[in-house]
C-alpha cells in the first residue's frame, strides 16, 4: 500500500496487478460462512496471505458492522493490501465498510459491476453476498476484481475529490 496525495490507501500497483501474492482480509457473518471457507482454499492456493478475521461459528448469528471494521482497519493501516467481507446480500456490508475513512468498498454481483469497482473507483474492498451469487461465480467475481487495473486518469482526479469529502473539505 501507498499512501495517495489525499492521504488514502492506492492499491500497489506492481504487487496488485499481478494478482498474486497479496495479503487479504476476509471476514463474513453468518451468512457467508461456506464461501468464505471456499475463497480462502482457492486464494490460499493461487498464493495468497489471507488473514480470517472472522466469524467462525456456525449456527450463529454475527453482527456484520464489527467484522467490517475490522478487516478494513487491516487495509488502512496497511496490514493488508485488499479486504473481502461476505454476506447475505452485501448491502450492508458494503455501506459499513465505506464509513471507514480510506476504505472504498465495491458491492460486486456481476462482471460490470466489479471491473468499475477497480478500473474506475481503484475498490480496496469487495463485497459480495453469499445469497445473491453461486459460488462459482463469486469465485469468478474475485479473480476478476483481484486482477483488473486501476485505469487512473479522471478517475483519480474523482477519488481526490471523495477523499475531499472524507475529511469533510469543500469540492472545488
Amino acid at each position: 500500500m501507498s499512501t495517495g496525495p489525499l492521504d488514502y490507501p492506492q492499491t500497489d500497483q506492481a504487487t496488485v496487478n499481478e494478482g498474486r501474492g497479496m495479503r487479504i482480509a476476509i471476514a463474513a457473518d453468518h451468512n457467508g460462512l461456506a464461501l468464505k471457507a471456499r475463497l480462502i482454499a482457492r486464494l490460499t492456493a493461487q498464493g495468497h496471505e489471507v488473514d480470517d478475521r472472522g466469524a467462525h461459528a456456525d449456527g450463529v448469528t454475527v453482527d456484520y458492522p464489527p467484522l467490517c471494521a475490522d478487516v478494513c482497519g487491516r487495509v488502512v493501516d496497511g496490514h493488508a493490501d485488499r479486504a473481502i467481507v461476505v454476506g447475505g446480500s452485501g448491502m450492508g456490508e458494503v455501506i459499513a465498510c465505506n464509513k471507514i475513512r480510506g476504505i472504498r468498498a465495491g458491492l460486486c454481483h456481476d462482471r460490470f459491476t466489479t471491473e468499475i469497482s477497480r478500473a474506475h473507483n481503484d475498490a480496496n474492498v469487495i463485497v459480495i453476498g453469499a445469497k445473491v451469487l453461486s459460488p462459482e461465480l463469486a469465485e469468478e467475481i474475485v479473480d476478476l476484481w483481484f486482477t483488473t487495473r486501476f485505469k487512473g486518469g479522471p478517475h483519480q482526479q474523482r477519488l481526490d475529490q471523495i477523499a475531499l469529502l472524507e475529511r469533510g473539505e469543500p469540492l472545488t
